[in-house]
C-alpha cells in the first residue's frame, strides 16, 4: 500500500497479568476515501474516484471481488436485466457478450473492470467498527485479518458500498430441527444436480427462488414452491422488447401508473391469469411497488410454464416442520426431502457502523429515499443501497466522486 502512511508504530501493555505482552492495532493513514465493499458498487466508486484523481482503499471480507457472485450464487444465473442497463461507469459490457450475460461472463466484466482501472483490493479485511471521530475530524475504521490482527484506517472520507445483500436471512421455521433433510438458502445452491429425484420445497417466490425451481425441474427433481405474499410477474421480453427497458421508455412519455396499466394488460395477453395458479397480484403496480417498497417484480425465465403443467406445485406459508414433512397454514401436509430458502439478503450495516442518522438501525438501509440516500454527515457516503439494481449503484458512484472530488481538490 504505497499511498498509505503509517502513523502509529507498535505499543506493548500488559492484558491480564504482567507477563503476557500484545500488540495494538496498526494504525494505517489514507489521504482518500476507505470504502468498505469490493462488490460492484465499491468497484464503482473506486473507479470513478480514481477517474477524478483520488485514490482509494477498499476493505473486503471475503478473498476476492464480488464475493456475493463468485461464491453465493447458483450456477444457472444470468443477469435479469439487459446488459445496458447493468454497466458500472465508464466500462460497456464486450459486444460479444449476450444480451443477458451470464454469470461467468458477468464475474469476467467485473475482473476486466478491476484490472482497467488498477483496483487492488485489501482482501480479507472484516470491518469490525467504523465510527466518526469529533475530536479529530476522522473515520476510525477497526478491521480483522484472518490471523486477528487488528488494522486501523483512519480517513476523511467513508464509503459505505456493503449493499442490500449483505447476510443471508434465514427465517425460523417452527420444527427446523426435527426436519432431518437437508435446510439450504440460496446462497449454498449450485445445481439442482444435487437434488435429481427428490422432492424439494422452495421458500420464496421472488427472482431466485422461481429460478432455482426452474432449475430443479430441469435437474428431474419435484419441486415446490412456497408463495406467502402476493408477488407480480412479468415476461422478460414483451413487443420485441425487454421488459424493463420498456419501462423506462414508456416512463419518460406516460406517467408511471398508465405505464404499469399497460404493462399488466400486456402480461395478461402474454401469461395469462397468474391468480389461477395461486399467485395473486399486488393491488399496486409493479413499477409503483418497486418504487414505494423495494420490491422486484418476478421476470419470467420459463417457470410459469412448469407451474401451469404442475411440474411446480403452488403452497402457502409453512406452520411447523416434522421429520420430512412440512404442514402448511391450510392444514396440508406434504412431504420433503430437502427445503431450500429462496429468502433473501439484508443489509449488515448497523452491526459495524456507529452512526444513527444516514442509516436505519432497523434494515441498515438510507433512511433517506432514492435519490437522496448516497450522503450523510462528515464525509459519509452510501453506494449500492438505491434497490435499483446496478443502475442505481452507479448513479451513486458518479455522484460520490464527484462530491469528494470537490473537497479533495480544496
Amino acid at each position: 500500500m504505497n499511498y498509505l502512511r503509517e502513523i502509529e508504530g507498535k505499543r506493548a501493555h500488559d492484558r491480564r497479568s504482567n507477563e503476557t505482552m500484545t500488540q495494538s492495532p496498526r494504525r494505517v493513514w489514507v489521504p482518500g476515501p476507505v470504502i468498505v465493499g469490493a462488490g460492484p458498487s465499491g468497484l464503482a466508486a473506486a473507479a470513478c474516484l480514481k477517474e477524478k484523481g483520488v485514490p482509494s482503499v477498499i476493505l473486503e471480507r471475503s478473498n476476492c471481488i464480488a464475493s456475493l457472485w463468485q461464491l453465493k450464487t447458483y450456477n444457472r444465473l444470468r443477469l435479469h436485466l439487459p446488459k445496458q442497463f447493468c454497466e458500472l461507469p465508464l466500462m460497456a459490457f464486450p459486444e460479444e457478450f449476450p444480451t443477458y450475460p451470464t454469470k461467468q461472463q458477468f464475474i469476467e466484466y467485473l475482473e476486466d473492470y478491476a484490472k482497467r482501472y488498477e483496483i487492488k483490493p485489501e482482501f480479507d479485511q472484516k470491518v469490525e467498527r467504523a465510527e466518526y471521530d469529533q475530536s479529530l475530524g476522522f473515520w476510525r475504521v477497526k478491521s480483522v485479518g484472518l490471523k486477528e490482527e487488528e488494522t486501523e484506517y483512519m480517513c476523511r472520507w467513508l464509503v459505505v458500498a456493503t449493499g442490500e445483500n449483505a447476510e443471508a436471512v434465514v427465517p425460523e421455521i417452527e420444527g427446523m430441527k426435527d426436519f432431518g433433510g437437508k435446510i439450504v438458502h440460496t446462497s449454498l445452491y449450485k445445481s439442482g444436480d444435487d437434488f435429481r429425484g427428490k422432492r424439494v420445497l422452495v421458500v420464496g417466490c421472488g427472482n431466485s427462488g422461481m429460478e432455482v425451481c426452474l432449475d430443479l425441474c430441469n435437474h428431474n427433481a419435484s419441486p415446490s414452491l412456497v408463495v406467502r405474499d402476493t408477488v407480480h410477474i412479468l415476461p422478460q421480453q414483451m413487443l420485441g422488447r425487454s421488459t424493463f427497458g420498456l419501462s423506462m421508455w414508456l416512463l419518460k412519455w406516460l406517467p408511471m401508473r398508465l405505464v404499469d396499466r399497460l404493462l399488466l394488460i400486456v402480461s395478461w395477453l402474454m401469461l395469462g391469469d397468474t391468480a389461477r395458479f395461486g399467485l395473486d397480484r399486488p393491488q399496486l403496480g409493479p413499477l409503483e411497488l418497486k418504487n414505494l417498497s423495494g420490491k422486484t417484480p418476478v421476470l419470467d425465465v420459463g417457470t410459469l410454464a412448469k407451474i401451469k403443467s404442475g411440474d411446480i406445485k403452488i403452497y402457502p406459508g409453512i406452520q411447523q416442520l416434522e421429520r420430512y414433512t412440512v404442514k402448511f397454514e391450510n392444514g396440508i401436509k406434504e412431504n420433503f426431502d430437502a427445503i431450500i430458502l429462496a429468502t433473501g439478503y439484508r443489509s449488515n450495516v448497523p452491526f459495524w457502523l456507529k452512526e444513527k442518522e444516514m442509516f436505519s438501525e432497523k434494515d441498515g438501509l438510507p433512511q433517506r429515499p432514492f435519490p437522496n440516500g448516497w450522503k450523510g454527515e462528515c464525509g459519509l457516503y452510501a453506494v449500492g443501497f438505491t434497490k435499483r439494481g446496478l443502475l442505481g449503484a452507479s448513479m451513486d458512484a458518479k455522484r460520490i466522486a464527484e462530491d469528494i472530488k470537490r473537497c479533495w481538490k480544496a
